[in-house]
């Protein structure tokens, strides 16, 4: 048995659905990473559901040991193989890439060195460049926004606290692909069942209430595909994504509330950039006649967590990953 396991520093963690899209991409940013400190590990959860099983073969095929496949005999979902893709991981730094996204060619070298530099953070950010379907740079609404609302630094420092949750429930600027985790951080906390699209958003306000801190990176380490294919997209057109935002940003206000982080609690019962999203999608269900996504999507919108409640509180459960 091989012991390749034990130098391995970062963990490349890529829950697909099957050998379609953009995933060979994925995997081919990964091989041509400058430093060879990595594992790949691509968990497919598609070919239970039917899909071409192709995607084994031709990783098998690549005779590269540090790239392992795996296909779940039975369909997880989004949220399960997430958290098989912690329960798989065993390096120190673990990064759950999606499987239409690209690591720039030195995200391993600097993710390793970032950790070096700040032991005690439990993930680091290093921001994503944008891109279109055809892989091309774009700079669309909802990242302009997100570039507004994040909090900005100069190279790399290390933030935590109420500070950064607040700053990520005005507006969830963390793209996860780019998020690695110190690997007991993220086993630790785990992806609450339930969550498909805040999942997110959820682990990383978990951790930071937990007293665990974060690395934010000027320069992008990795390519960030934007396209109507993704989950959220899907979600949003049918306003199914906004009921389950509320939800959450209801759960995730008492919780801070009762945690003693006034500010970020606030920031939570409101949500503005999602009521923002929603703003900015009426339009175009409106011209395509889906009144009743319209609908649903307007009356979340205009709700907010009920009165009287101490910056939200009450049962729920939601789920943000583009």
């Amino acid at each position: 048995m091989s012991d390749y396991s034990a130098a391995v520093s970062v963990d490349v963690l890529v829950p697909a659905f099957g050998d379609g899209g953009h995933v060979r991409e994925t995997v081919a940013s990964v091989l041509a990473q400058t430093d060879p400190n990595w594992r790949l590990t691509v968990v497919d959860d598609g070919v239970a559901n039917g899909l071409d099983p192709g995607l084994g073969p031709w990783l098998t095929g690549l005779g590269d040991e540090r790239v392992r496949y795996l296909a779940n005999p039975e369909r997880l979902g989004i949220n399960r193989n997430f958290q098989r893709c912690a329960e798989l991981s065993t390096a120190e730094l673990v990064v759950i890439l999606g499987a239409d996204d690209r690591l720039l060619p030195d995200f391993v070298d600097r993710v390793r060195r970032l950790a070096e530099q700040y032991p005690a953070a439990a993930f680091l950010h290093t921001g994503a460049r944008i891109v279109d379907e055809a892989g091309h740079p774009t700079t669309p609404l909802v990242d302009r926004v997100k570039a507004r609302t994040s909090i900005r630094v100069r190279d790399s420092a290390e933030v935590g606290g109420e500070r950064l949750a607040a700053s990520l429930l005005h507006g969830n600027w963390m793209y996860f692909p780019s998020v690695v985790f110190r690997r007991a951080a993220l086993v630790e906390h785990g992806f609450r069942p339930g969550y498909d699209i805040v999942l997110d958003l959820d682990l990383y306000l978990r951790i930071l209430r937990g007293g665990g801190s974060a690395v934010l990176c000027e320069r992008p380490g990795i390519e960030y595909r934007r396209h109507s294919a993704s989950l959220s997209s899907a979600r949003a057109d049918d306003g199914s994504r906004f009921i389950e935002e509320r939800a959450f940003f209801t759960e995730a206000a008492a919780e801070l509330a009762a945690h003693g982080w006034p500010r970020a609690a606030r920031a939570a019962r409101w949500h503005l950039t999602s009521r923002l999203h929603v703003l900015c999608k009426l339009p175009g269900l409106l011209a395509a006649g889906n009144l009743g996504g319209a609908r649903t999507m307007l009356r979340g919108a205009l709700s907010t967590v009920p009165a009287g409640l101490p910056d939200g509180a009450g049962p729920g459960e939601g789920v943000h990953t583009r």
